[in-house]
């Protein structure tokens, strides 16, 4: 798990590699219903500042899970409490059926994170840097980096200098680093940042991948439409608190976006948001962008009649999860990453 930028030499390097993966045990029979993250309750207060305020997430076995928010949303504060390396004001964490507490490092030795970009030397080949990094954590066969390379579509450029692979393949080397003990749980932090769009697509078939082999994939990302492919679930939070969780088709039927056009569009937001069951309403350009529930429609266009505002135009958008964090998280939320 690497906390570094890239940057830096001798020593500081070789700590960045050495800390690069948390990871230990080989996988072990279904935890607990699968469940193989729990927090309960979970807080972090830096003085006045409540970073986390009593949340709550379940992470499954098979499943990609999105952790969502805007800056200072208190994604990487809550990561870090996982991770053991930020401790909690209040609540609880559970790491495969058992608190973190009780075992710090025998739960940890199962999780594999890679935290912004990975570190490696860039005058050693993928192979040689995943043999270094093998040798500072014990154990490892020389058989796991061939597997692992081979999993990440490394193998055939297994032999390259780091410094000569792409965006796309420094990512998929990142991921590899993880997997050197077949860990169970993998945490990933925008690992599909400042990628071009095919070590994007790379990044992205390569995580479900890892999910559906009896893991779990804990993804923090900005990049909304990615996520939307990608996970099966997303929590989205901001200034700590939770402000949704659920599957992601479930988040997005639960609302329809309304476009109308009316002649008097703010006398038009004024009956509408006047309506309990109408989650929001504005002008945008010459059109009323209207959250309601699904099948509203003729509801939408009854309240307005009533009130002599006549529609020429009414149509239901497709909902995507960037409309919806944005809707949730306040609309200036548009680049989101903490």
């Amino acid at each position: 798990m690497s906390y570094s930028n890239g940057g830096g030499h001798g020593q500081r390097q070789k700590a960045d590699m050495t800390n690069q993966v948390y990871s230990g045990s080989p996988a072990s029979p279904a935890s607990h219903n699968g469940t193989l993250l729990r927090t309960v309750g979970l807080t972090k207060r830096f003085g006045k500042l409540e970073a986390v305020k009593d949340l709550n997430i379940e992470l499954r076995r098979g499943e990609v899970f999105g952790f969502l928010g805007p800056n200072g949303a208190g994604k990487s504060t809550t990561v870090g409490m996982i991770l053991g390396l930020v401790a909690p004001t209040a609540g609880s964490i559970e790491l495969f059926g058992r608190r973190l507490d009780d075992d710090r490092w025998a739960a940890l030795r199962r999780v594999g994170a890679m935290i912004e970009e990975p570190a490696f030397y860039p005058y050693l080949s993928g192979r040689d840097n995943l043999e270094v990094l093998a040798m500072a954590i014990g154990g490892i066969p020389g058989c796991r980096i061939t597997e692992v390379l081979e999993r990440v579509g490394l193998l055939d450029r297994a032999a390259d200098r780091y410094s000569h692979y792409s965006m796309g393949m420094k990512q998929r080397l990142g991921i590899a680093s993880t997997l050197l003990r077949d860990p169970e749980l993998i945490i990933l932090d925008e690992p599909a940042s400042g990628l071009d769009p095919a070590g994007t697509k790379e990044v992205r078939d390569l995580i479900p991948k890892l999910a559906h082999e009896s893991r779990a994939v804990l993804l923090c990302s900005h990049l909304l439409h990615e996520v939307e492919q990608v996970c099966d679930r997303v929590a989205i939070i901001k200034q700590g608190t939770m402000l949704a969780s659920a599957p992601i088709q479930e988040l997005l039927m639960r609302q329809t976006v309304f476009q109308i056009k009316v002649p008097d569009p703010a006398r038009a937001v004024e009956v509408l948001t006047g309506l309990s069951w109408i989650e929001s309403a504005r002008i945008e350009s010459d059109c009323l962008i209207v959250h309601a529930p699904k099948d509203s429609a003729s509801d939408i266009n009854r309240a307005l009649a009533e009130q002599e505002i006549f529609a020429s135009e009414l149509v239901s958008r497709t909902l995507s999860l960037e409309s919806v964090f944005l809707e949730l998280t306040g609309r200036e939320s548009h680049d989101q990453t903490d």
